[in-house]
């Protein structure tokens, strides 16, 4: 055993190994590739060549994985490609699937995946390059789509997804093909091994697998991890992704405040202080107006967030316009205009007239969302006489942020992706499915028979402990313990109950042993000696296997039943011992009260058996020695003894044994009469069906004649019959 479980635990190494090394070739395979093609300037990137290969041999996590680090990898010399690790995990599933169901082997297959690739990578990346970049990455690239939309009166955004399309089944079309060649000279039995890598024991056959998916219940471990692995790897990347988007608006508020202040003070620096009642009043007609007004553009320019830079001087009645710098889409205020009180800066107005500094005041007004930064401008005589002001747009902020948002949810998205396959990938291997096996190996040591320890009951779980045993499950952890315990636990319970059916068994032979002697007891004392109780047994045998095979009585012709019936069938004259032996050992014909006399063993035996049954407890097959004793003379028609009992109210037992004990009585020697003739004896137990005797049980007696004639062959010596 100690070299098998070496090996076994050396097998599961090698498999890891060779698919951590199957992982690593495909990485360097795309990244090599992806990186061949950035320096060519080449508008494919051909980096899922080693991600089919790995998902079409090694099956779907690995594929998945490959996919996503080769993405990540490529960022550090191409920056967008990590925003589409979601893409390269899509073609790592199809792959997986397409290889799995044998697809790869049909052309016109391959022909549509490479057209559904296309699809997805093209069309979806066309997407998320338009929404990243505006526009798409190569300068050829857009000046192609120019020249169709124009010349075709095509929307350049509809052209640029089908001309993506295009060159992605180009990109896809021949990555497949070099794929599924090189999987075509890849052995089978490494494939088979590289699948087999997640099992960290003797992986099950797909049938195996099949009948645990059957049994899973909805709530099942695996249902329950694999919830827990995708709700903590969303978790996880979402919360990534928000902190990431948080600090970046902070971050990004923060350097635009600092550029607005930036603004503001270099504004102030070129205003003349002791010219701008004389701005308010005359405007451009002032010296120097128009060429300060002209730096102050300048500075709004090239200041980085800066929507609107003005001057304003506070007064009581409201805002008058100095300077108001204009911008593209909103032109500026005439000198002297005045502007009211905005409701978010009501607040700051004393301090404004007061000619004091103000911290950013955040506003929703017409020129929409915007964060306002003061700067007071003072004269000479350190007198505020204006403020130079700057708009920052918050909407425009938030523009910068949405992409930004964009950005993160595809970056993160083959994070999550990775996380997520990780996950599966241990808990499957480490958790899932060692115990999805063991409980699957050790599945037939539930009891489902009447009989625990019979020979069917023990060869089964003889086999179930081989199925268990050879798992061997190589986990290193608390899994592997408990298998190990498991394993110890079922052997001992298989020896415990090999042990106990060789002590049932010993106690059966004697149960059988004294039923034997006490019926032999009973019919020496009879002068009976044709051997009554081996032949009504023997006969009793027949007819319940053949009301089996017929299917009469399902329900209740069990084997425990049955092997009952057999085994207490010599019991069923056992009240004859209460008869005198003037009456039982009476050559000629009984008078109508020794008739009588006789007829009491069948409550006699029933009286007996009874008190046999109270000493014991639980159910015993005593009970059906009881009915055959009591109930055998009973008829079909209800004119037997002792009850009259009719039809289907009879035992079962005493209907069979009521046809068994006639039929021998009929066909052996007595010491009142001779040996019947085979056909007569079979007439009259034929005459008697649906009065005396139940009709399915004289068919399936008469079918089973070859049976019947060998017990008499055996049994009786009598030439004409046998």
């Amino acid at each position: 055993m100690k070299p098998d479980k070496i090996n076994t635990k050396e097998v599961i190494k090698s498999r890891a190994f060779m698919l951590n090394m199957s992982i690593f070739l495909g990485i360097v395979i795309n990244v090599t590739l992806a990186f061949a093609a950035h320096k060519l300037d080449l508008p494919v990137y051909v980096d899922t060549i080693g991600t089919i290969i790995v998902a079409g041999a090694g099956g779907l996590i690995p594929g998945i994985i490959t996919a996503v680090v080769t993405n990540l990898l490529c960022g550090f010399f191409h920056n967008s490609i990590v925003y589409y690790a979601v893409l390269n995990a899509t073609v790592a599933v199809l792959t997986s699937w397409f290889v799995y169901r044998g697809h790869h082997k049909n052309p016109v297959k391959v022909a549509g995946i490479i057209v559904l690739f296309a699809i997805i990578c093209g069309g979806l990346g066309a997407i998320f390059e338009w929404l990243l970049a505006g526009q798409p990455e190569y300068e050829y690239i857009t000046d192609a789509i120019q020249r169709i939309s124009q010349s075709r009166g095509v929307d350049p955004f509809a052209v640029f997804i089908a001309l993506n399309i295009c060159l992605n089944i180009v990109d896809k079309g021949v990555s497949l093909l070099i794929g599924l060649l090189v999987l075509h000279f890849i052995p089978e039995d490494k494939k088979k091994a590289l699948r087999d890598s997640i099992w960290k024991q003797r992986p099950l056959s797909p049938k195996e697998i099949k009948d645990i998916e059957k049994k899973r219940s909805p709530h099942s471990l695996q249902t329950r991890v694999t919830m827990l692995i995708v709700l903590s790897a969303l978790s996880i990347t979402i919360i990534m992704a928000w902190i990431s988007v948080s600090l970046y608006f902070e971050n990004a508020k923060e350097m635009y405040l600092e550029n607005a202040y930036s603004a503001v003070k270099f504004a102030a620096q070129v205003i003349d202080s002791s010219k701008v009642d004389d701005y308010i009043r005359y405007g451009e007609e002032v010296e120097g107006y128009k060429a300060t007004d002209e730096t102050l553009a300048k500075i709004l320019e090239n200041s980085s967030g800066v929507q609107y830079l003005y001057v304003l001087q506070i007064r009581k009645d409201g805002c008058h316009v100095v300077f108001d710098v204009d911008t593209p889409d909103t032109p500026g205020g005439e000198p002297g205009d005045i502007y009211e009180f905005e409701e978010a800066f009501e607040p700051y107005v004393p301090a404004l007239l007061s000619g004091q500094e103000i911290a950013p005041v955040e506003s929703d007004d017409i020129t929409g969302w915007v964060l306002t930064v003061y700067h007071p401008v003072y004269d000479s005589s350190r007198r505020c006489v204006c403020y130079t002001c700057a708009d920052v747009s918050m909407k425009y902020l938030s523009g910068y942020v949405s992409q930004y948002i964009l950005r993160a949810v595809l970056f993160f998205s083959g994070f999550f992706l990775l996380i997520m396959c990780a996950g599966l990938w241990l808990s499957r291997s480490y958790l899932v499915y060692p115990i999805d096996s063991m409980t699957y190996a050790a599945g037939n040591f539930v009891y489902e028979r009447d009989d625990l320890y019979d020979a069917a009951d023990l060869a089964r779980h003889q086999e179930s402990v081989e199925k268990l045993k050879g798992l061997e499950i190589k986990t290193g952890d608390e899994v592997e313990s408990l298998y190990k315990v498991l394993c110890t636990m079922t052997s001992d319970t298989l020896k415990q109950m090999k042990d106990i059916r060789h002590y049932m068994s010993t106690v059966t032979q004697m149960q059988n042993g004294l039923i034997i002697t006490m019926a032999d007891l009973v019919e020496n004392r009879d002068s009976d000696t044709g051997a009554h109780i081996q032949k009504t047994a023997a006969y009793v045998r027949i007819i319940l296997n053949g009301l089996k095979e017929k299917g009469y009585y399902v329900d209740k012709l069990t084997e425990k039943y049955m092997s009952d019936v057999e085994m207490s069938a010599p019991l069923h004259d056992v009240g004859k011992i209460n008869i005198p032996d003037a009456i039982l050992q009476k050559p000629g014909k009984l008078t109508p009260e020794e008739y009588e006399i006789m007829k009491t063993h069948t409550t006699a035996g029933k009286k007996i058996l009874d008190q046999a049954i109270s000493t014991m407890q639980g159910e015993n097959y005593l009970k059906e020695a009881r009915n055959m004793a009591a109930y055998h003379h009973e008829k079909w028609d209800g004119t037997g003894y002792p009850e009259g009992l009719y039809g289907e109210v009879i035992p079962l037992s005493a209907r069979v044994m009521a046809v068994a004990d006639v039929f021998d009585a009929l066909s052996s020697k007595r010491c009142y009469k001779d040996a019947m003739p085979l056909d007569k004896a079979l007439g009259i137990i034929t005459e008697g069906v649906g009065t005396a005797f139940d009709p399915k049980v004289v068919e399936v007696f008469m079918d089973h004649l070859d049976e019947v004639k060998a017990v008499l062959k055996k049994y009786n010596e009598v030439s004409g019959l046998s």
